[in-house]
């Protein structure tokens, strides 16, 4: 069962990986890297304040803290616990593999990226009012491009992806979790709006 699974892993890699095209490529590269993302953050973050007020001092740390800990518990617990080399790093698949960004650390179990995609999306999917469903679908988008662009550029398995989406949304859940309750606690007058 575990070498069969294996095998799809390795068969699916394969498949995102060499389907590909320049311009793909450089999209793949661009999604991937997640310092062109950070005047994206910062327009959240001015957003955010505006339409939280001062619900936003508490919303922000459990934010990056649902962010950190997913990064954290990926890539200084995961990864060098299970010792899971990259794709790109497997002497038994890289030569046959399009490695147009190079390949990153050694082990890729799990994948960073996808937890903190999935952290952010998560979260935001569950502290946001109904009505922004438009913007909760964007967020969900946006973390399964930067997933897929892991899995194309043959930096992660389609498991370490899975695995970290799942660690993404776990934290975003304890830490929208802990918003929603210390929200009503500390401002019950006002109506705390949530996409739950």
């Amino acid at each position: 069962m575990i070498e069969q699974l294996q095998a799809l892993d390795r068969w699916l890699l394969v498949a995102a990986n060499s389907h590909r095209t320049p311009a793909l490529d450089k999209w793949m590269v661009f999604f991937t890297e997640r310092f062109v993302w950070f005047p994206a953050y910062l327009m959240l973050i001015v957003v955010l304040s505006y339409y939280y007020g001062r619900r936003v001092r508490l919303l922000l740390p459990l934010l990056l803290l649902s962010v950190g800990l997913a990064d954290a518990i990926s890539s200084r617990f995961f990864k060098p616990y299970f010792g899971r080399l990259r794709p790109c790093h497997d002497p038994d698949l890289s030569a046959a593999l399009n490695l147009v960004n190079g390949c990153g650390g050694q082990f890729g179990f799990i994948s960073s990226h996808a937890a903190n995609a999935f952290a952010l999306a998560v979260f935001m999917a569950l502290v946001l009012p109904r009505r922004f469903r438009v913007a909760k679908w964007l967020f969900f988008g946006w973390a399964a491009i930067v997933s897929y662009s892991r899995i194309y550029l043959a930096a992660h398995y389609t498991s370490d992806v899975l695995a970290g989406a799942l660690l993404g949304t776990l934290t975003a859940w304890a830490c929208a979790t802990a918003y929603e309750r210390l929200a009503a606690r500390f401002w019950p007058a006002q109506e705390v709006e949530s996409g739950v």
